[in-house]
């Protein structure tokens, strides 16, 4: 029996998850992020970029990246 493919699914951005993650994403590991809006990292990632959020100077100085 062949295999039937999963057809995939988007979960859309609701303005609850937009505000949290403005919020948080940029003083916090993106996977930790990912893990408790139960999205996958690549989805807060690409949602981060579109939204122009970027990690702050001093939370990439704590993980020694600045």
């Amino acid at each position: 029996m062949a295999k039937r493919k999963r057809k995939l699914t988007r979960k859309r951005w609701t303005r609850e998850e937009i505000k949290y993650l403005k919020k948080v994403f940029r003083n916090m590991r993106t996977a930790d992020v990912a893990k408790r809006m139960k999205r996958t990292i690549s989805s807060v990632q690409q949602k981060a970029i579109i939204l122009g959020l970027k990690k702050t100077k001093k939370y990439l100085k704590s993980l020694g990246r600045a």
